[in-house]
């Protein structure tokens, strides 16, 4: 039986403070550690919030892209993330593109999407996590994770829960050459029932390879994806 997506795990140099910010905007309960954002209804992860002393220099390899069933509330949701210390940013978009830009208080970018789109029309409040990647990475995560191809054209794929919720995209060629540890990475659990161990191996078999980021002895296996995209299996819950 294959890990399950746990959580999508930010680095970020004031936890609490980032935490509060996504809490706000996606409207998510807090756990009792103020650090990790409670599942949604429409998705089926956590979000975390862990420490780290290393700055934002290069966009991230992943971001949300957030959905909005009207023109009033994509500009409520852009009002509310910028009251809350986000901010708008220019990373090459088009005037006549209706989608608006923004960044967290800590420059991770994300993107209000405008009503109508399409491709997220079956998503939940956060459409996609939107990710710089080939088409061999979304293969194996789509096999990682049990997921089905939901898109798979021009080098471009997505892949999204049988259940439903947010999906996951890769755009393709050109994938930028990743400098340093990605400020963003899934932590998967393997059922209650699972062998770690026995989860590790199938993801080596799919592509994956173990790697050290000075973690040390800690009961998680930290691992990277066939692009270089570190990720984490967690002992059985």
């Amino acid at each position: 039986m294959t890990s399950e997506l746990e959580a999508l795990c930010f680095d970020a140099n004031d936890p609490l403070r980032l935490a509060r910010f996504w809490a706000g905007v996606l409207g998510r309960e807090v756990a009792d550690d103020g650090l990790v954002l409670l599942p949604s209804d429409d998705t089926g992860f956590r979000i975390r919030f862990a420490p780290t002393h290393e700055q934002k220099t290069v966009p991230n390899q992943m971001h949300f892209d957030l959905t909005s069933a009207s023109l009033e509330e994509q500009q409520e949701t852009v009002a509310r993330a910028l009251e809350l210390g986000g901010r708008h940013i220019d990373i090459g978009q088009l005037p006549e593109e209706l989608h608006v830009v923004l960044a967290d208080p800590e420059g991770n970018e994300f993107c209000l999407i405008e009503p109508g789109n399409n491709f997220l029309a079956d998503t939940g409040f956060i459409g996609a996590l939107s990710s710089d990647g080939s088409q061999e990475v979304g293969y194996f995560w789509s096999k990682a994770l049990d997921w089905p191809l939901v898109w798979d054209q021009d080098q471009e794929t997505a892949i999204q829960s049988p259940r439903g919720g947010s999906k996951i995209t890769w755009g393709g060629p050109p994938v930028r050459a990743k400098t340093g540890k990605n400020r963003l990475h899934f932590d998967l659990a393997p059922p209650a029932d699972g062998d770690q161990q026995a989860e590790v191996d199938r993801l080596v078999a799919l592509g994956a390879t173990h790697i050290d980021i000075g973690q040390g002895d800690v009961s998680w296996v930290v691992m990277a994806d066939p692009d270089g995209n570190e990720f984490c299996v967690l002992a059985p819950r």
